[in-house]
């Protein structure tokens, strides 16, 4: 079983800058792909960034591209998100979504999440 943990959410104004982070830990083999989304009253989750475990490569939603980047630390189970330039319109609640293989007998992904945390924009 995967426990996936958030922290670094708050408050703050627009242009201002957040780092969410986010840590992986329980039984897993390995870890395939680590994402973060994000959902705001009213709306459906939403993929934010993803990044692959092995290669790095990295995925974002065209409203972020240029202010948001998405890191991880394969050491530490971990993967970051900083978020700078924010805008009200990123005011929700980010969680983290991390792909892991479950055991070395077993490769097919299972997907576990996050409580979330909230990131609110505004003067």
């Amino acid at each position: 079983q995967v426990q996936v943990v958030e922290s670094g959410g708050g408050l703050v104004q627009p242009g201002e800058s957040l780092r969410l982070s986010c840590t992986a830990s329980g039984n897993f083999f390995r870890i395939y792909a680590m994402g973060w989304y994000r959902q705001a009253p009213g709306l459906q989750r939403e993929l934010v960034a993803s990044i692959t475990a092995i290669t790095g490569s990295t995925n974002y939603t065209d409203s972020v591209k240029g202010r948001f980047t998405i890191s991880r630390d394969n050491a530490k189970n971990t993967v970051d998100l900083q978020m700078n330039n924010l805008k009200p319109e990123d005011t929700a609640v980010y969680y983290c979504n991390i792909h892991v293989a479950p055991s070395v007998f077993n490769l097919v992904p299972e997907s576990a999440w996050g409580q979330g945390t909230q990131v609110t924009v505004s003067s």
